[in-house]
């Protein structure tokens, strides 16, 4: 189970590398064939994609927090992500890009709205731990208005970044739609 997961961060994380604001756009059109990444649309801070790897469709968003605390490494690569791998049989996982590497055998705390979940970390990244959890914060996340992941560092004090949610679900309609999934 715990391999299953790390193939599903490893994913999220090839995601949100693809996600970078402005990234394509600026592209040559060689590397743009290489990476066949289509925009579908943004909504609120909340940025819909779909790429037509060569594995299976792979539909994502992504977004930065709205808030940041100062304690990052790397602050421009804080952000967040939920995945769709069809082919494979995967919807709705949730990552989080943190900034920094996380403390070794830490956990992360998600609240959305006053609903916590708690988070596995590994080196820069946050997941839920299974998939049922995935889907129960993604409808979380469809009702809530914020949300704040709180996590430790190696170095240095705790962070507790915001993700306003505005936009979440009509970013999320559209890799729904894009990779055929259902609510």
């Amino acid at each position: 189970m715990r391999n299953r997961l790390l193939l599903y961060a490893a994913l999220a994380a090839l995601a949100l590398s693809w996600a970078s604001v402005s990234l394509f756009a600026s592209r040559p059109a060689a590397a743009q064939k290489v990476a066949p990444v289509t925009r579908l649309g943004a909504s609120g801070t909340w940025e819909a994609y779909e790429d037509d790897a060569p594995g299976g469709k792979i539909c994502f968003l992504v977004s930065k927090p709205s808030k940041i605390d100062k304690g990052h490494a790397k602050p421009d690569d804080v952000r967040m992500s939920v995945t769709h791998r069809p082919a494979d049989k995967v919807a709705n996982v949730v990552n989080f890009i943190l900034g920094y590497r996380a403390k070794q055998d830490s956990d992360a705390l998600l609240d959305i709205d006053g609903q916590k979940f708690p988070l596995f970390t590994n080196k820069d990244g946050a997941w839920t731990r299974d998939a049922q959890t995935d889907k129960r914060v993604v409808r979380a996340m469809t009702r809530g208005r914020n949300a704040v992941i709180k996590a430790e560092p190696e170095r240095g004090t705790p962070t507790a970044d915001s993700y306003d949610l505005t936009g979440f679900t009509s970013a999320l309609d559209l890799i729904d739609k894009a990779c055929g999934i259902r609510r």
